[in-house]
């Protein structure tokens, strides 16, 4: 591997900071300059891979003198370009930065650097006895940096909440490269404004988180999956209204018979002998009286025809199966280069919403493969739209973003968001407008110009 670098900014770096590790070998430059939209070229000026705050905080110095952009980098596995460093652009990669710096069981909190994948936080708070309970399919390679630049949800969003919810205290180096110690895990802090949720789901642009305190709790209970077989769309909110109120539900997961075809086309096991429309898997606390109420709920559904068949986890190993049902679609269908709607709706919203925008989609996708899944119990959707192989990549995004444009206005229509969990980055920055209004758009924009006076974190992320 070459690091030769003949940018002249690059060697004032390298002398500033001789324990850094700068590459621009072409490998690297290609593998941290985007993410999974894989829809840019990457084009970065280098890759800096620090190891700790201060390295980070000279490096953001080192860029604002030299005029450099910055794009915050954790598991890049984005899917809204935010990652992306296409125009020249510093990489800063947080994989270095992934130790447990502590534990404190009286507070219940573990604090980590930002680059930490999920799934290592996960197995460190098992380590003590507690959960850190934000979860998602891309535990093994996402970072606890990312998830908080992105306000993270994920599947069990409608028992815990998202990211936000579990972070006690982050800090954050600044465009101008200060350090802040932001919400400093108190319960409680009316001393103004709270920082730490300004840079929450800010992709980056305002700083990088580099160590965040995350909340712990208990241990789930044991629980129950269920896989319903659906014969529509209609009937997905009077199923969870039928679920949801017998249940504590950990989650409520839906996806339709296009999805489950991939997934078994990548290796899952059937699970009925007949295909269905749609489907639901939904987890429940397991005990004697919950395991009644559900197939009570399931007997009401089926008497009323929403429910065409159903199954419930006999064992850990069939709960697994069932789970590998949803928690498999994303990768069964990367080979596609899908593009990708992350929409979200009040759920009062969801019944009138999800038939227009089905209606929508059916007229103006009848040349590709539609298929949905999504956290249908906090009301958000995905809609993946599957490139055919002989169709130039350019020419289908060009007609998905023409779609796109209808269904921002749908979702306008019914007060709904462009992004409910993917960020806004470079794929959904034309459509902010639909959700935010101007004068909320300018606040951000304030915002920016104070915690990033040269522009340079993250720039044309969000907003130009």
């Amino acid at each position: 591997m070459s690091d030769s670098a003949p940018d002249p900014r690059l060697d004032t770096l390298r002398r500033q900071l001789p324990g850094l590790r700068l590459t621009t070998d072409p490998a690297e430059l290609e593998h941290y300059g985007r993410d999974w939209t894989r829809r840019w070229v990457p084009a970065p000026l280098a890759i800096a891979l620090p190891t700790s705050v201060d390295e980070v905080q000279a490096i953001v110095r080192w860029a604002n003198a030299e005029g450099v952009a910055i794009v915050p980098s954790g598991g890049r596995t984005g899917l809204s370009g935010g990652a992306v460093a296409a125009s020249g652009e510093l990489v800063l990669s947080l994989e270095r930065m992934s130790k447990v710096i502590g534990f404190d069981a009286v507070d219940r909190t573990l604090t980590v650097q930002a680059g930490i994948p999920l799934q290592a936080a996960q197995d460190a708070a098992r380590e003590h006895g507690l959960q850190y309970p934000v979860d998602f399919a891309a535990r093994g390679s996402c970072s606890i940096g990312g998830n908080i630049a992105t306000n993270a949800g994920g599947i069990r969003v409608l028992r815990y909440g998202n990211t936000r919810e579990w972070i006690a205290g982050l800090t954050l180096v600044t465009g101008s490269g200060e350090l802040l110690e932001l919400g400093r895990s108190l319960v409680k802090n009316s001393s103004g404004y709270d920082l730490r949720h300004l840079a929450i789901a800010s992709e980056g642009t305002l700083g990088i988180v580099v160590e965040a305190s995350l909340k712990l709790t208990d241990p789930p209970p044991p629980t129950n999956v269920m896989l319903l077989a659906l014969p529509s769309f209609e009937a997905l909110m009077q199923v969870f209204e039928a679920f949801r109120s017998r249940l504590q539900l950990q989650a409520f997961e839906f996806f339709t018979d296009l999805a489950l075809k991939h997934v078994l086309a990548h290796g899952a096991q059937a699970p009925f002998a007949e295909v269905h429309p749609f489907y639901v898997v939904t987890e429940f606390a397991s005990d004697e009286a919950s395991e009644a109420e559900a197939l009570a709920a399931f007997e009401q559904c089926m008497e009323q025809g929403l429910v065409s068949d159903g199954v419930i986890s006999g064992s850990d190993a069939q709960a697994a199966q069932l789970w590998r049902l949803r928690e498999g679609i994303t990768e069964s269908l990367a080979r596609y280069v899908p593009y990708k709607n992350d929409v979200s709706v009040r759920l009062s919203a969801m019944p009138a919403f999800l038939a227009e925008a089905q209606s929508l989609l059916a007229k103006e996708y009848p040349q590709f493969e539609v298929v949905w899944f999504g956290h249908i119990g906090d009301g958000n959707l995905h809609i993946n739209i599957l490139k055919p192989d002989g169709l130039a990549l350019e020419a289908f995004v060009a007609d998905c973003e023409r779609v796109t444009k209808l269904l921002a206005s749908t979702l306008q229509a019914h007060g709904g968001s462009i992004s409910a969990e993917h960020g806004i980055g470079l794929v959904k920055k034309p459509y902010l407008g639909c959700t935010r209004s101007d004068a909320e758009i300018a606040a951000m924009r304030g915002i920016k110009a104070v915690l990033d006076p040269n522009g340079i974190m993250n720039p044309g992320k969000l907003f130009d």
